[in-house]
């Protein structure tokens, strides 16, 4: 690779890192080129020499979302309910979504509620139905293991993700809209113990769980194995 080509690349990566970062905290609408190309530390007329829109610059930042996501590595962890709600357990604290962490495919989910622009609309539902099949996935092999209160019926599994990510992506993106920091808490809580009732967490780890999270410590539990 010549030094010229790898120049270039390495400005397309630092406009693309930082439109993921930009786009995963506010969303397709709210972010502008200008913002993006000031991020990356570069000028505003750089940009067309590396993507040919907005758009183009979104659905490559989607993409990179979708294949390197915290989310999706969470598929690789060992099966155990802890791995399963560590995904939920990430969202429920806005202040945990604004910390710098790679986002995941829920980051799209949570911004572009009701984009009416097509293509959005288009990597809208590829978000979804990837964090649906990957939330499936390691229902069905917990399920298959007993360690869920539900059997590895596919309908079931199904309308359990669906179920999640309803929960999921409603809370926060209402918390995220509210002023009222003690209503956006009592939203996400209320999300979170419906979904963490569902996977069978009983009361006391529960609430034990609700408790640190409003304290601002990391969430954790103690499952079986």
């Amino acid at each position: 690779m010549s030094y010229s080509t790898n120049r270039k690349e390495k400005s397309r990566e630092r406009i693309l890192k930082s439109a993921i970062e930009l786009f995963s905290r506010h969303g397709f609408e709210k972010v502008s080129l200008g913002q993006i190309m000031k991020l990356a530390k570069m000028t505003h007329g750089a940009f067309y020499a590396h993507f040919a829109s907005k758009e183009a610059l979104y659905r490559a930042s989607v993409r990179e979302t979708l294949e390197s996501s915290r989310a999706a590595r969470l598929i690789k962890g060992p099966l155990s309910v802890k791995h399963l709600t560590a995904l939920v357990a990430n969202c429920w604290s806005l202040q945990e979504l604004e910390r710098k962490y790679k986002p995941g495919p829920e980051s799209v989910l949570f911004n572009e509620i009701g984009n009416e622009n097509a293509e959005i609309r288009t990597l809208f539902e590829a978000s979804y139905l990837r964090t649906k099949k990957m939330l499936e996935t390691r229902l069905v092999a917990l399920s298959r293991l007993k360690k869920l209160p539900f059997e590895p019926d596919r309908d079931i599994i199904a309308d359990k993700s669906r179920s999640i990510l309803a929960s999921l992506v409603g809370a926060v993106a209402i918390a995220k809209s509210l002023p009222d920091g003690q209503e956006r808490q009592h939203i996400l809580n209320a999300a979170q113990r419906n979904i963490l009732q569902m996977l069978g967490v009983n009361e006391s780890e529960r609430e034990s769980m609700l408790s640190n999270v409003e304290a601002g410590a990391e969430p954790r539990i103690a499952y079986p194995c």
